[in-house]
């Protein structure tokens, strides 16, 4: 060949490397971010009316439910919880039958094995569709052995076509117990939310993400990660100590600053979509999906509204805004009540103030407001944090100003 056609050669080669890496390149910019699937926590100990309508209306949404089946306390005590059979078997999806085991139980070698596996046949014979069995057990790093011995046995004794699924603490991320413990279950889930010092939150993104790359090393088998929807009270003794959380009972709203040893920690739907939508792009090794905790309903004051927790699970952008409304008391004339309103379909944070700039005489807070001062006059301060439902409505105090026309009296809120 000559020179001149070897230098074609070479160009129309050079030419097709250059085409093919277009190619490439193009595909990789327009290559989409797969979405992780959602799973749910049906958490509720008692199945009500409310329970039933979420799970009816999260179809489609959810792609397996892990069900509250027993639990184990710290006194050796066993409960077992019944659910709607019925809602189940029309939920139309598969179903993991989780056993919470107390972490504060000592003997692990008394972890009801027998137990678990005729709870699994109880369920099955309920027409439930049981994919699975998951074993909720917070167990100190220091046991995590023995806890591995009671997967093992658990294990050989569960029918085969049941998967065995475990929840998973970051604290035992430095163990090197944790290999052996992970062989014994075919998943795993991640626990990242409420398991810091409540001092530091209920939930930290960046933290979180960090585990989550550390145990992507760690385990050779699928998992997933629990993420919140709720929120938490949390109350300190007088010596500094937790003295008590409560995360599924009503809110109680404080009324005044007395409340200073209690605060309620809350899961931002904002936050938690952006942290979903960055551990899509980071596309971890074995990361197979979310699963929320807990469903949310209709009678649950300490978690997401539905209308939020669907738009999060589809992905959708979130949409929020807080308005107050100022409007005459029907029975006492000269009384005003002072409500906010949160529209969008993202629940709304609590502002911090609520100011009025009216002369009015006197007012006061309630649901987690109180009355207070500054150098700008009268206003009604939120003294605990907490989300308002999209759609909803909340009265925070009332203002008493003569008899003014509830038109002129301006209040608006403060960040």
């Amino acid at each position: 060949m000559s020179d001149g056609g070897a230098s074609r050669q070479k160009r129309r080669t050079f030419a097709v490397f250059v085409a093919l890496t277009l190619v490439v390149l193009i595909a990789a910019c327009g290559r989409s971010v797969t979405q992780l699937p959602n799973d749910a926590y049906v958490w509720q100990r008692k199945w009500t009316p409310s329970v039933n309508a979420a799970i009816q209306q999260s179809r489609g949404l959810v792609q397996s439910w892990h069900v509250l089946a027993a639990e184990k306390d710290s006194r050796n005590d066993w409960t077992v919880v019944s659910p709607d059979w019925a809602t189940l078997a029309a939920a139309g999806a598969p179903i993991t039958a989780v056993v919470r085991i107390d972490g504060q139980l000592d003997d692990l070698d008394s972890l009801p094995v027998a137990r678990i596996t005729q709870l699994a046949d109880d369920w099955k014979q309920h027409g439930a569709p049981l994919a699975a069995i998951e074993i909720d057990h917070d167990c100190a790093t220091s046991k995590l052995a023995a806890y591995t011995r009671f997967l093992a046995a658990l294990r050989a004794r569960l029918d085969p076509a049941i998967k065995l699924t475990i929840t998973a603490l970051p604290t035992w991320l430095d163990s090197p117990a944790l290999d052996a413990l992970l062989t014994q279950a075919d998943a795993s889930i991640l626990q990242v939310h409420a398991v810091m010092n409540p001092a530091q939150g209920l939930f930290d993104p960046t933290q979180a993400r960090t585990w989550l790359h550390a145990f992507a090393r760690r385990t050779q088998r699928p998992w997933r990660v629990a993420l919140p929807t709720y929120g938490s009270r949390v109350t300190w003794g007088d010596d500094g100590r937790v003295a008590g959380i409560e995360s599924e009972r009503p809110m109680l709203l404080a009324n005044g600053f007395a409340q200073g040893l209690s605060h309620e920690l809350v899961a931002q739907p904002g936050q938690m979509a952006a942290f979903v939508a960055q551990i899509q792009r980071d596309e971890l090794r074995g990361l197979a999906g979310i699963v929320w905790f807990r469903l949310p309903t209709d009678a649950d004051e300490r978690a997401w509204s539905l209308t939020t927790w669907r738009a999060v699970l589809s992905r959708a952008p979130l949409t929020s805004a807080m308005s107050v409304d100022v409007h005459p008391n029907a029975q006492r004339g000269g009384l005003f009540d002072v409500s906010l309103v949160s529209s969008g379909n993202a629940d709304a944070t609590l502002p911090a103030v609520v100011r009025t700039d009216a002369a009015c005489q006197a007012a006061d807070g309630i649901n987690g407001y109180a009355l207070d001062y500054d150098a700008r006059g009268m206003l009604l301060r939120r003294v605990q944090p907490g989300l308002l439902r999209a759609g909803m409505r909340r009265d925070i105090g009332w203002l008493r100003c003569g008899e003014t026309d509830h038109h002129k009296v301006s209040v608006h809120v403060e960040p």
